[in-house]
């Protein structure tokens, strides 16, 4: 009888091995491997940007198959220094995983990327395509022009959250909607202690309301945004996107033709309200090696119906890999 594939988190386990990598420009990346050193190289892309890493990261995987590869971003959760924008865009996050990937051994990765992570997967394949043996994406963001608008915007008219984009609105001046996150950035790089932490912690609330299929009652979602480097999440967000994440508009899907024919699943929330369902059928129809997956739920990772099929998906590769 077929082994009936995980469909929650595997056990908690601890790194092997962890510490600091100097990419230059001042900034210090923290890093981990888990699991099995001769498995599977597998790379974690967290989302965001400035989202960084936490304890349930290395537990999509399974660490007797895999060799788990984490890190936070340039200014984000662990990395120093703590939410710099400073010689941070996509570009320097692409080097930065070349320089990881050199500095711990490996010549290819399984590419594993959520939201943000999709995007710097996607430009690190078509990029240096000959580093990627796999990929498995959610909640994909293509980083266009449309998206990035979109997401300011709140889509009001067609979000089901009309309140949560109302709010997030409501702390832009009527003469500065049209990018709310430019005043987003001036008021949290403001001198205003209070002023930066406000406006960190309600364009953090913007996104963590919107996140799940059946978000989080007021109090419980407040108690998880202060748990996590909401701050980095704030100032890394507000900076790509008031950029369009330093890429031409459309160059992911004018570039694709670049990423190798190797196995990729995409997996995407029907309910999305953070980014496009489009985005991913688009993706995949560009991709003739992908499989889409199309589930009902929202944007979170954990999300059950995403959950799952990010484990059996990513378990699957990874097997199929070591044949």
């Amino acid at each position: 009888m077929k082994r009936r594939v995980a469909e929650k988190f595997f056990p908690p386990i601890e790194p092997h091995h962890s510490g600091f990598l100097s990419v230059g420009d001042g900034h210090e990346i923290y890093y981990e491997e888990c699991g099995n050193p001769n498995g599977v190289p597998i790379l974690y892309l967290h989302g965001g940007p400035g989202a960084g890493c936490d304890e349930n990261t290395r537990r999509f995987f399974d660490p007797k198959k895999c060799c788990i590869i984490i890190f936070d971003q340039r200014g984000s959760g662990r990395s120093k220094p703590y939410a710099s924008t400073y010689a941070n865009t996509t570009p320097h996050l692409v080097e930065d995983i070349n320089k990881l990937l050199a500095a711990l051994g490996k010549k290819k990765v399984v590419l594993f990327g959520g939201s943000w992570g999709s995007t710097l997967a996607l430009v690190y394949a078509i990029s240096y395509p000959e580093r990627v043996s796999g990929m498995v994406l959610r909640g994909i963001f293509l980083s266009e022009r449309k998206e990035c608008l979109d997401y300011l915007n709140g889509q009001t008219e067609h979000s089901r959250f009309p309140e949560i984009c109302e709010r997030f609105l409501s702390n832009v001046p009527a003469d500065a909607r049209h990018n709310p996150a430019d005043y987003y950035f001036a008021m949290m790089t403001s001198g205003d202690p209070r002023m930066r932490r406000k406006y960190a912690y309600e364009w953090s609330y913007y996104e963590s309301a919107r996140l799940q299929l059946i978000p989080p009652n007021e109090k419980d979602l407040k108690k998880e945004i202060l748990a996590e480097p909401f701050v980095s999440l704030a100032m890394m967000e507000t900076h790509y996107i008031r950029n369009l994440c330093f890429l031409k508009d459309g160059y992911i899907l004018k570039n694709v033709h670049r990423i190798p024919r190797v196995p990729i699943s995409i997996i995407h929330g029907r309910y999305d309200d953070v980014c496009p369902v489009e985005s991913a059928i688009r993706l995949h129809r560009a991709l003739p090696t992908s499989k889409l997956h199309i589930v009902v739920a929202g944007h979170s990772r954990t999300d059950p119906k995403i959950l799952q099929k990010l484990v059996s998906e990513t378990d699957s590769m990874v097997s199929s890999l070591r044949k």
